[in-house]
């Protein structure tokens, strides 16, 4: 991580509903910036959502929440029971607050620090994914004034930004945070042929479960000219592994399943490939895929992954539309020039732009926006374990 000279000398608090496992490395990069430390106070998913979670941090402290789910699919609501609590004994310097209507113990997180004067970020999608159903047609009215309680405002993207924007909040408060779940690469992405043998090699990485759509992976290479068919392989387990393989040996032959493989069992993976493929949502692996140089296609999701995956190095498709998926892969393995192209792309964004240490870096400045700049101070270079490679 670079050297910081910009530091929060207080004590920060952060709101999650969840600590999903592939955060750690994030929040115990920003604790060791923040001089009078970092805890976060985050409870468990739903049962039926899909979300490895943990509550084990190096640097930051975290404090368990007991989230109360009602209601379900997209009308859920969640209550945070013992949310003032955890203010009164942390008793943060400035306050992090998922910007989300659903959750029901904000208001109260937002009352308290309203009478300390302790000032309040928003973290969240955008204002056009967040106001449940239930808030009806005057949803985004309702949103807007909602947000105005904060002081300031942090997303993923820059749609994002420009959603909030739209609604009335001030442009200079608005911070725009990449989507990271890496650092910055400390080594340069493969060389690779520029003229490869055929077939050229497709990589996909994450749990097999039915909303990564492997199946359309699957179905969509086996409809492609014969002669640019691609070897396929797939890294994962999960539910659908079974019945991945089944329709594989029935309709994709050139389809490899290596199981689960994790931090430098991954390395002649990513270097060997050509291709990365997300045809669904999530996308964990693809700043990882990027650091190796590779293009990238990946199902459209909240936006949060916008400014990641770009025209300059993939495609981004509805992660339900087959076609959509055979014609991008019809593309891109009809021109490797222009795939190498892409790769380098990849590898640019990940060094200069979208990494730990840029997201990091945002967060301090939203901080800095609201609590006064701070002197620099001596920075410290974080060790290496704030840093591991997430796993899957």
């Amino acid at each position: 991580m670079d050297r910081v000279t910009i530091r929060f000398p207080g004590r920060l608090g952060i709101q999650q509903r969840v600590l999903p496992h592939y955060r750690v490395a994030f929040f115990d990069a920003l604790a060791a910036v923040c001089d009078g430390g970092l805890n976060l106070f985050a409870g468990l998913p739903r049962p039926e959502e899909s979300i490895t979670v943990t509550d084990q941090l190096h640097r930051a402290g975290f404090t368990a929440a007991h989230n109360i789910h009602i209601l379900g699919g997209p009308f859920y609501l969640c209550y945070q029971r013992g949310l003032r609590r955890w203010l009164n004994d942390w008793q943060p310097d400035a306050l992090i607050l998922e910007a989300n209507p659903r959750y029901l113990s904000t208001p109260a997180a937002l009352s308290w620090v309203e009478q300390r004067n302790v000032p309040v970020i928003g973290w969240g999608l955008g204002s056009a994914r967040g106001s449940p159903p239930i808030f009806g047609k005057n949803g985004g009215s309702w949103r807007g004034v909602y947000l105005r309680k904060f002081d300031a405002l942090i997303t993923y993207s820059r749609r994002g930004a420009d959603e909030y924007a739209a609604l009335g909040f001030p442009a200079d408060k608005i911070f725009v945070a990449p989507n990271a779940s890496a650092p910055r690469p400390a080594s340069p992405p493969p060389q690779r042929n520029p003229a490869p043998p055929i077939p050229l090699t497709i990589l996909f990485v994450g749990r097999l479960q039915a909303r990564k759509r492997v199946d359309n992976l699957l179905r969509a290479c086996a409809s492609l000219p014969v002669e640019i068919q691609p070897r396929l392989v797939i890294i994962g387990e999960g539910p659908e592994r079974l019945n991945l393989e089944e329709l594989a040996k029935a309709i994709y032959p050139l389809t490899e399943f290596a199981g689960a493989k994790f931090g430098d069992e991954l390395v002649p993976y990513f270097t060997a490939a050509d291709l990365f493929v997300l045809p669904g949502t999530g996308g964990l692996a693809v700043q990882e895929a990027m650091s190796y140089g590779l293009p990238v296609i990946m199902g459209a999701g909240d936006g949060t992954n916008d400014d990641l995956v770009r025209p300059e190095n993939g495609w981004q498709i509805p992660p339900e539309d087959i076609e959509a998926l055979k014609g991008v892969l019809l593309t891109a393995l009809s021109n490797v020039p222009r795939l190498r192209a892409m790769g380098t792309a990849s590898y640019r964004i990940v060094v200069e732009e979208i990494n730990l240490e840029k997201m990091v870096e945002a967060f301090l400045e939203a901080l800095t926006s609201v609590a006064g700049v701070v002197p620099p101070a001596s920075a410290i270079q974080p060790p290496p374990e704030s840093f591991p490679r997430p796993t899957r």
